[in-house]
């Protein structure tokens, strides 16, 4: 990994800005500001006379859908690239400074995981990995593992599956990308604290299921 990806520059904040700005939408219909808008540098294909795109019009079975998969490419493509590009920029390590002081009321983690859960949009892998290394170094408990890994695990790599995996349906989605990435990622932090919120029950109600248990040892030695 090269300096920048270690050491959080004005590159990084200028990156991280601009892919937010991009996927948001907001630019859409901005006049000359639309050529920093995610859909509007994607473009779209020219016609051949009445039939439309390239693909045409009625085909069926698997050349249908190879077709149909080419017109994807450029979507996929673009965007892998551009999320790589200001992820070597240091746009992560921005969005991971942004969302430490708020992680503790947020889902009950410490300010140690911001990293690992800004990396976890990219790659599930990343994200599992550096987990398991917080844990194992002792940053993290039981419980906040348990409670982080519910975060990750739906919509896992929410930002390249979106856009990988995702990509038939962005072009009929009625929200731009970033909207629905915002949507995603508000059910996996509900999803967490519902995990959060079991997780401190049970915690409280276990000193009392112990003393019930000391009062029936006793009453028996009795």
């Amino acid at each position: 990994m090269t300096d920048v990806e270690h050491k959080l520059t004005w590159r990084g904040w200028l990156s991280f800005v601009f892919i937010v700005i991009s996927f948001s939408g907001v630019l859409a219909s901005a006049g000359v500001w639309s050529a920093f808008d995610f859909q509007t540098l994607i473009g779209n294909f020219g016609k051949i006379g009445d039939l439309g795109p390239f693909s045409g019009k009625g085909g069926t079975g698997a050349r249908e859908g190879f077709l149909f998969g080419l017109t994807l490419v450029p979507t996929v493509m673009f965007a892998l690239g551009l999320i790589r590009v200001v992820e070597s920029l240091g746009a992560l390590l921005a969005a991971e400074k942004l969302i430490r002081p708020i992680l503790k009321p947020l889902m009950g983690l410490p300010g140690v995981t911001g990293l690992a859960l800004v990396s976890s949009m990219t790659s599930s892998d990343v994200g599992s990995a550096m987990t398991k290394q917080l844990h194992d170094s002792g940053k993290l408990t039981d419980d906040e593992r348990t409670i982080f890994v519910s975060y990750q695990y739906a919509a896992s790599a929410t930002l390249t599956n979106t856009i990988d995996c995702g990509a038939p349906l962005l072009g009929i989605a009625l929200l731009p990308i970033g909207a629905v990435l915002v949507i995603e990622l508000f059910v996996k932090i509900l999803g967490a604290n519902f995990v959060r919120f079991i997780l401190a029950r049970q915690t409280a109600q276990a000193p009392t299921a112990q003393e019930n248990q000391t009062n029936i040892s006793m009453g028996g030695a009795a």
